[in-house]
């Protein structure tokens, strides 16, 4: 059976490019948001977990003497290269590896970063405690991620749509599952910050099959008024539009 890991590797290593394009993974607001709460200097050491298309590194490397970005997926640290080298930012360095097990010694870094990965993890306690294990004392973590809301529908159906839209999804967790997981893994919580986008349910089948894709119309077609207001699922100009809800966490 294909763990997550493996599923991740397969679908967005198909999708790499995809996600160095997409507006809502180089949102300009919540990048500024991240750098703000990690509180990089000129010396800071810096981790991107997971990095993605690099975004994230990207944004934080004109702050900090150095970004290692790590991915488990070859092609996605392509496309991180590619953006570092189109904006001739020359003090992040890749490496492939797994956040359950990050090939840094203890206290390695000051500052970790973790970008809509955290649903993927199929341990994510363990990845946590990879992540607070190559943290200097006092260093600090900022995790951006999917979330739900403290709603047991929307957080069922939102998590069934993005198991239909990605089948590497683990859970998007509520912000109060998240605070408990942090503190069990030896992080002091600092911000928790949940915020929603409005975005067209074209946002959850592009580049998905046709089968799931129909699943995922169907889910949505069948919801009751309650729930339809409850996701905030609204038509528009011909276009259905629902939320997606993520939680920005900065923690000691």
């Amino acid at each position: 059976m294909e763990t997550p890991e493996q599923a991740a590797q397969r679908i967005f290593g198909k999708r790499s490019a995809f996600y160095t394009k997409s507006a809502v993974h180089k949102d300009p607001e919540v990048l500024k948001r991240i750098v703000e709460l990690a509180t990089p200097n000129s010396s800071s050491s810096v981790l991107d977990v997971a990095t993605g298309s690099g975004h994230t590194a990207a944004s934080l490397a004109p702050h900090v003497a150095h970004v290692v970005c790590v991915d488990i997926t070859i092609e996605m640290l392509a496309e991180a290269k590619k953006l570092t080298l189109e904006r001739r930012i020359a003090n992040v360095s890749f490496s492939l590896a797994n956040a359950h097990a990050l090939p840094f010694q203890d206290g390695s870094f000051d500052i970790v970063t973790c970008r809509r990965a955290a649903h993927h993890f199929s341990d994510i306690t363990r990845a946590l405690r990879e992540m607070r294990r190559v943290l200097r004392a006092g260093g600090i973590l900022v995790l951006d991620d999917r979330s739900v809301p403290e709603d047991d529908f929307v957080d069922s159906c939102m998590n069934e749509l993005d198991r239909l839209h990605d089948s590497s999804h683990v859970r998007e967790y509520r912000p109060s599952q998240l605070r408990r997981l942090l503190e069990a893994s030896g992080f002091m919580v600092d911000v928790v910050a949940p915020y929603s986008k409005h975005l067209p349910l074209t946002s959850l089948t592009v580049n998905v099959s046709r089968t799931n894709v129909e699943k995922i119309r169907a889910l949505v077609n069948s919801l009751t008024g309650e729930q339809r207001n409850a996701m905030n699922v609204i038509e528009l100009n011909g276009e259905t539009y629902l939320n997606h809800w993520y939680v920005m966490i900065s923690a000691h």
